[in-house]
């Protein structure tokens, strides 16, 4: 089982940039791939980018503004997110995939708003 925290979150301001944080733990060394996730208040959960060793996969929305990155030493997974827009304000969750199944994190909520 892996276990998820996610760090990172907070207020901004449209235009502004936040970078979050996911530090993995337990059976870290069995994920295929990791993951953001974003679950706008009612709307459903929505994919935003993936990395994994086949490389890194972004939804339309963020492509070109956000960049997600893993750090396999620190066990920790970034996205860094740029040019941000009121759309963006969602619970931000951690994912990762593995023989043992999917992990999610508790999620850090962001909101981008003046």
């Amino acid at each position: 089982q892996v276990q998820l925290v996610e760090s990172g979150g907070g207020l901004v301001q449209p235009g502004g940039s936040l970078r979050l944080s996911c530090v993995a733990s337990g059976s870290i060394f069995s994920i295929y791939a990791m993951g953001w996730y974003r679950q706008a208040p009612g709307k459903q959960r929505e994919l935003v980018a993936t990395i994994s060793s086949a490389g890194t996969n972004y939804a339309g929305s963020v492509k070109g503004r956000f960049t997600i990155s893993r750090d396999n030493a620190e066990n920790t997974c970034y996205l860094q997110m740029n040019s941000l827009k009121p759309e963006g304000t969602a619970v931000y969750y951690c994912n990762t995939v593995g023989p043992g199944g999917t992990s999610w994190g508790q999620g850090t909520q962001d909101t981008v708003s003046s």
